[in-house]
């Protein structure tokens, strides 16, 4: 007999997780989600261990092709300047992110009628902003209020402490006139939603043993259970299915066995990241849909959009203690980030303060860039650079571009015989001088700090987390994957909610806004429930 149910939801991440918690608040519909990774074991995070600068390079690296982990897939990336980084497994990539979490900005969704370029969203910022609201609420983000590039926010957890480093580098900051403010992060800095606050166990990025940092298998998939929703993992789910009438009618999905499910849905929403999900759409090919689910636009998987990364790093004369406190959560600065008419590029970056890297990082590193010898002198080099570091980041605003994409590849499949991807990525002359500028201002803001600056370099490789834009939002099916409510173009019962939907990709982390589109999405599915099933 062939199971169903009324909605399933395809991958357990920051989307997937949030339209579990709110599609179930009324409890009254059956929903599945299906996640072909498992749950992680925080006992078994490498922060557990003395040698977690080592053991984070294993089943937790960021790297899939490094991780090999059986939840992963192929990816090619020797076509692109940035590696893609991803975490396959209940809670996706928030198990390693590390909850920088800034949201876009009111022109991010207006960048056509206010810059001339890419496209105005067909939503805008006020439609969001009462979601980016209750996420912050459900994740726990931790901040200060006033923000003068950012002054929407009525409430947030105490910021993260900026420590000495963060202090030198503000100082920086202040000299030169520049906007910062200290870091929007889903961190609890005091007790929230039942979960402790943040006690300095090792570095976000590698997991939280103590639960403090907003990863959704702590925030919202405690919540989403015990509203009803079943939670199936090593489900790998390899064909969204249509009915004789152009509905999505359920999926096909292996177990860890290998056996084959057929789940039987009224509603389909796919939130499986900006690679995963197209993967899955060019792959549920039909007599129908013979390029690919939803794909009439000819625009599944392209725009790809990754937010190329810069990085400057300068040495403080005295130790700063700088490798303590959550890395990715000091400050940020959005001096830079609207256009701005004395630049030769459209739109802008922020820059995301870095804490210093810890002890093994710092010997191998510093080695490797002629810092820090091996022999008689390694340790007191080591002692010049090692607690003295701050990093700088440059996150620019990636335009959206058609030869930009995933596509499949099937000479590299999984263990299930569903294709791998293949990314095709160039950086655009727009990026390159941003980035640029990106480093010359970082610089500036070292040295006005104090710092000597010890590196500079762009794009950085291993740093594409951030998956957009491969199913874009529009009002017109001819250019867009799926409407404003994530609905795909002529399927009306088959939602996309994950950051695959973005026509922009401004220049933050984008989990705070995928997650608030999700809400907003979620919200108008329950509204119109009947109307989907006719």
């Amino acid at each position: 007999m062939k199971e169903e149910v009324d909605i399933v939801i395809v991958g357990s991440g920051a989307s997937g997780a949030a339209a579990a918690w709110r599609l179930s608040q009324n409890g009254v519909r059956r929903i599945v989600c299906l996640e072909q990774g498992v749950e992680t074991d925080p006992a078994r995070y490498p922060s557990t261990s003395p040698d977690w600068e080592l053991s984070r390079a294993g089943a937790y690296s960021s790297n899939p092709g490094q991780r090999r982990n059986e939840a992963d897939y192929p990816i090619d990336d020797s076509q692109s300047p940035i590696a893609i980084a991803n975490y396959n497994g209940v809670g996706g990539s928030t198990i390693l992110y590390s909850a920088h979490f800034p949201r876009m900005h009111p022109s991010d969704f207006r960048t056509r009628t206010l810059d001339d370029v890419a496209d105005d969203w067909p939503l805008d910022y006020a439609d969001l902003q009462a979601y980016f609201e209750l996420n912050e609420s459900m994740m726990g983000v931790a901040g200060m209020v006033g923000d003068p590039a950012n002054p929407e926010y009525p409430s947030l957890l105490p910021p993260v402490p900026l420590g000495a480093m963060g202090q030198a580098v503000a100082a920086g900051f202040n000299r030169l006139g520049w906007h910062w403010w200290p870091s929007y992060a889903a961190i609890n800095t005091r007790r929230h939603g039942q979960r402790g606050s943040c006690i300095n166990l090792g570095p976000c990025n590698t997991g939280c043993v103590q639960g403090a940092k907003g990863s959704v298998d702590v925030t919202y998939w405690p919540l989403a259970k015990r509203q009803g929703v079943e939670l199936r993992t090593q489900a790998r789910v390899l064909e969204v299915l249509l009915d004789r009438h152009g509905r999505a009618r359920g999926v096909i999905y292996a177990d860890a066995s290998g056996a084959l499910h057929e789940l039987a849905a009224r509603v389909v929403v796919l939130a499986c990241s900006g690679i995963g999900t197209p993967r899955l759409m060019l792959h549920s090919r039909s007599a129908a849909h013979p390029d690919g689910l939803g794909n009439d636009s000819g625009l599944l998987g392209k725009n790809l959009m990754l937010h190329p990364l810069a990085y400057v790093e300068g040495v403080f004369e005295r130790d700063l203690q700088s490798s303590l406190g959550p890395h990715g959560a000091c400050m940020l600065s959005q001096q830079f980030y609207e256009t701005g008419a004395d630049r030769d590029f459209v739109r802008g970056y922020t820059l995301q303060v870095l804490r210093g890297a810890p002890p093994a990082e710092t010997a191998v590193s510093g080695h490797f860039m002629r810092q820090i010898p091996l022999g008689p002198d390694h340790h007191r080099h080591f002692a010049r650079i090692y607690n003295r570091t701050a990093g700088i980041a440059v996150i620019s605003e990636d335009l959206p571009e058609l030869h930009n994409r995933i596509e499949l590849d099937a000479t590299h499949c999984d263990a299930f015989g569903m294709p791998g991807v293949k990314v095709y990525y160039a950086l655009s002359d727009n990026t390159k001088k941003m980035l640029r500028h990106g480093i010359d201002a970082s610089k500036q803001v070292l040295e006005a700090a104090g710092a000597k600056v010890s590196s500079s370099f762009a794009p950085v490789k291993h740093t594409g987390w951030h998956l957009m834009g491969t199913a874009r939002m529009g009002d017109d099916p001819r250019y867009s994957v799926v409407n404003r409510h994530c609905q795909v173009h002529g399927i009306k019962n088959l939602f996309v909610v994950d950051s695959s939907v973005f026509v922009t990709s401004g220049a933050v982390n984008p989990v705070a806004t995928a997650q608030a589109v999700t809400l907003w999405a979620c919200d108008y599915l329950s509204k119109h429930w009947s109307e989907l099933l006719t």
